[in-house]
């Protein structure tokens, strides 16, 4: 069975604007809600993106995946748990 993107669904979100790294809750079909960490959307010089891998976290990658883990947390049991 092939990949398919319409079934690779990004169901929430976060983006820090300081270092352009991505958190976010996708899900594959079917299949259970994950966590994703990255990619990376770095700004570049005329005014367009382009992403990479989120690589090594920085400390302000981790001060803002800090304040935002309960969120995260929460959303993400609120996906794999509905009640």
């Amino acid at each position: 069975m092939a990949f398919d993107t319409e079934k690779d669904k990004v169901l929430k979100k976060w983006e820090c604007a300081e270092t352009g790294l991505l958190i976010s809750i996708n899900r594959y079909g079917e299949g259970e809600a994950k966590l994703q960490i990255g990619p990376r959307v770095f700004k570049r010089k005329d005014g367009g993106e382009r992403q990479g891998k989120a690589g090594r976290l920085t400390i302000e990658d981790l001060i803002w995946f800090y304040d935002i883990i309960d969120d995260v947390k929460d959303e993400l049991t609120r996906l794999v748990n509905p009640e």
